[in-house]
């Protein structure tokens, strides 16, 4: 199975979605946090089963949550490289591709 690294914004903001959901509802929070490691594990298994996108990017979209990982596939790594609400200007995280 490929390794996953996240780039440090990225886990910056599931941090903060997590405590946006659970400030909305007990429990939801945490219901967000499961389906994004559920979302990475599937990632995991079937990295290249998503096309790429702009950057070479590819994105996974959460099924209950308007949020897509964003992810490039770098040899034996899968690399997080946004976990982006739909909502926010399209690529904001490409200086993270830029600088890293």
């Amino acid at each position: 199975m490929k390794q996953i690294r996240a780039h440090h914004d990225a886990e910056i903001e599931l941090w903060h979605a997590v405590e946006y959901y659970e400030s909305m509802r007990k429990g939801l929070g945490l219901d967000f946090e499961s389906e994004f490691r559920n979302a990475i594990k599937i990632i995991q298994k079937a990295p290249e089963r998503w096309p790429k996108k702009k950057y070479g990017t590819r994105y996974y979209l959460l099924k209950r949550f308007p949020f897509l990982i964003y992810y490039l596939k770098i040899d034996d790594t899968i690399w997080i490289v946004a976990c982006s609400h739909m909502k926010r200007r399209p690529y904001y995280w490409r200086k993270r591709i830029e600088k890293d």
